[in-house]
C-alpha cells in the first residue's frame, strides 16, 4: 500500500466524519458541545465508548508491548472491570444528582473553589499529555509510512492531524463524538479480527490451532505471582488497573462527558457495566495479535522498525500490516482502525479539554448569553495549539513504549483526584480549601521522588502502578490535617 493510497484513504474517511459532523452539529449549541442535550442512547454510547478507551494506544502500543511483558497487561485488565463497577455505583449517582457539565464542579460544592481549581488543573494536565501520548504515537506511524516518503516534516504532520480533528467537532462537539466513536470502534475492531485471520491463514493455521500453538506459549503468560518484587506481580497490577480506571474514566471528563450524554443515571450504568465487560475481551483480542505479530516477525525474519536508530516495538504492528504482504484487505483495515485509533482518543481529549476550560477556569455559565459561543470556540482553537505543541515536544523527550510511558505518567497526575474524591465521598469533613494546593503539589513530589528510587535501594523491589493509589493515599492524609469542621 502507499503512501498516496493511505493519504487516499484518509481523505474519505475524513470526509466520513464530516458528514456526521453535519448532522449532528446543525444546532452548534453550548448544551449540544458539552451535554449532546442529554439525550443519546446508551448502547451507543457503549459501543463508541470501546473505541475511545483503547485508542491508538492499545491500538499499536498494546501488541508491541507483548514481547516484553507477555500478557501480563490482562491483570490489570482484570482490575479495570472491578473500577468500571466502582465508578457506575459510586461516581455516576453523584455527577448525576448534581447535574454538572465538569465533574469537577462537585470538588466547589463538596470544599470550595480552591479543591475545584486543584482538581481541573490535575485533569487538565493529566488530558493534554495522555491525550497527547495517544496523538504521538499516531503520528510517528503516519510520519513513517505516509509522509517520509514526501519529506513532510513531523511537526507539519502533526499539525495536520489535529486540524483534521478541530474541523469536524468545532461544532457538534460531544454529540458529534459519540456518533464518530461508534463507527471509529467498528473500524479498530475489524482491522484487529482481519488482521488476525490473515496473519494466521499465512502461517497455516486455524485459529484454534494458533491458540493451542507451541509458539503462542512463549508469549501468552498472564498471571505473574512469583515474585512480588517484580513489577508485573498480579496483585501490584490489579490494583494498579482499578485505580487507573477509576481515574482515568471516573474521575476524567474526557471519558465521563460522554457518559453524562446519556438520559438517566440507570442508562448511564447500563452503559458503563456492558462496555467494562466487552473490553477485557477485546483487550485480550490485542494481546493475541501482539504474540502473532512477532511470531510472524520471528518465522519471516521481520526486523522491528527502527526510530531514529533505536528498535520501537509500537511500529511492528504497522510494518506487518502495510509491509509484509498480507493483501490489500489487512492494510486497509489497518489503516482505518489506525485512523480511528487516533481520531476517537483526539477528537473527545479536544472536546473536553474544551469543556474544562470553559466550565472550570473561564466560567462559561456565568458570561452573557452572546458571547458564550465566541469564548467555546476561541478556547477550542487554544487546546488545538496546546496538543501540537505537546506533541512535538514528546518527539523529542520520549524514549519507553507508549502504553507504559501513559500509565507512568498518570501515577502522577491523577492522584490528587483520587484522594480529593475520596476524601469528599467518603468522610463529613470540611477542609482548610486555600491549603490543598499545598497538599496536592507534596504528594507528587514524594511520589516522584519515590519512583524515582534504583530499586537495589528498596531491597529489590520494583515499583509499579500501586504509586497511584499511594498517591491518592498521600492526598487523603494531608487532607485529613487540613480537616476544619463535620459538615
Amino acid at each position: 500500500m502507499t503512501a498516496s493510497h493511505i493519504l487516499l484513504l484518509i481523505g474519505a474517511y475524513f470526509i466520513l466524519l464530516l458528514l456526521i459532523s453535519y448532522f449532528t452539529g446543525k444546532n452548534d449549541s453550548n448544551d449540544d458541545f458539552f451535554k449532546a442535550g442529554r439525550q443519546s442512547p446508551w448502547y451507543l454510547v457503549a459501543f463508541g465508548m470501546i473505541g475511545a478507551s483503547l485508542s491508538g494506544v492499545t491500538f499499536i502500543s498494546v501488541p508491541g508491548w507483548v514481547e516484553d511483558s507477555q500478557f501480563s497487561y490482562m491483570q490489570v485488565v482484570f482490575g479495570y472491570l472491578a473500577g468500571y463497577f466502582v465508578i457506575a455505583y459510586i461516581l455516576m449517582p453523584i455527577y448525576y444528582r448534581l447535574n454538572v457539565t465538569s465533574i469537577y464542579e462537585y470538588l466547589k460544592q463538596r470544599f470550595g473553589t480552591t479543591s475545584y481549581k486543584v482538581g481541573a488543573i490535575s485533569f487538565f494536565v493529566s488530558r493534554v499529555l495522555g491525550a497527547s501520548f495517544r496523538l504521538f504515537l499516531v503520528a510517528i506511524v503516519l510520519q513513517q509510512f505516509v509522509f517520509d516518503a514526501w519529506n513532510v516534516p513531523f511537526e507539519l504532520t502533526v499539525v495536520l492531524s489535529i486540524l483534521l480533528i478541530w474541523i469536524y467537532t468545532f461544532k457538534g462537539g460531544i454529540k458529534t463524538i459519540v456518533w464518530t466513536d461508534t463507527l471509529q470502534t467498528l473500524f479498530m475492531l475489524l482491522s484487529v479480527g482481519f488482521s488476525i485471520y490473515f496473519i494466521n491463514q499465512k502461517l497455516d493455521w486455524s485459529f484454534a490451532e494458533f491458540l493451542a500453538s507451541e509458539e503462542l506459549k512463549e508469549y501468552n503468560k498472564v498471571l505473574f505471582v512469583d515474585d512480588f518484587f517484580g513489577k508485573t506481580h498480579f496483585v501490584k497490577s490489579f490494583l494498579g488497573g482499578i485505580f487507573i480506571t477509576i481515574c482515568m474514566t471516573g474521575l476524567d471528563q474526557d471519558m465521563m462527558q460522554k457518559n453524562l450524554t446519556c438520559k438517566s443515571l440507570k442508562d448511564a450504568q447500563k452503559n458503563m457495566v456492558s462496555f467494562s465487560l466487552v473490553l477485557i475481551v477485546v483487550n485480550f483480542a490485542f494481546l493475541l495479535l501482539g504474540a502473532l505479530l512477532f511470531i510472524y516477525a520471528n518465522k519471516f525474519d521481520i526486523a522491528t522498525p527502527l526510530m531514529d536508530g533505536t528498535p520501537k516495538s509500537d511500529l511492528l504492528f504497522p510494518e506487518i500490516a502495510l509491509n509484509s504482504g498480507l493483501g490489500i484487505i489487512v492494510a486497509i483495515t489497518f489503516m482505518l482502525g489506525l485512523i480511528a485509533a487516533a481520531y476517537s482518543s483526539a477528537d473527545s481529549a479536544l472536546t473536553s479539554l474544551t469543556t474544562s476550560f470553559c466550565v472550570d477556569f473561564l466560567g462559561i455559565e456565568k458570561k452573557p448569553e452572546s458571547e458564550r459561543k465566541k469564548v467555546r470556540k476561541r478556547t477550542h482553537i487554544g487546546m488545538s495549539l496546546l496538543l501540537v505543541v505537546v506533541v512535538i515536544i514528546f518527539k523529542h523527550i520520549l524514549d519507553r513504549n507508549v502504553i507504559d510511558g501513559l500509565l507512568t505518567v498518570a501515577t502522577y497526575t491523577y492522584g490528587p483526584l483520587l484522594g480529593m474524591f475520596t476524601f469528599g465521598i467518603f468522610t463529613k469533613y470540611q477542609v482548610k480549601d486555600n491549603y490543598v494546593w499545598i497538599v496536592a503539589l507534596i504528594s507528587v513530589g514524594l511520589i516522584y521522588i519515590f519512583g524515582k528510587i534504583p530499586s537495589e535501594n528498596l531491597g529489590g523491589y520494583q515499583v509499579g502502578y500501586e504509586l497511584l493509589p499511594i498517591n491518592g493515599i498521600l492526598t487523603f492524609i494531608g487532607l485529613w490535617f487540613l480537616r476544619d469542621k463535620k459538615a
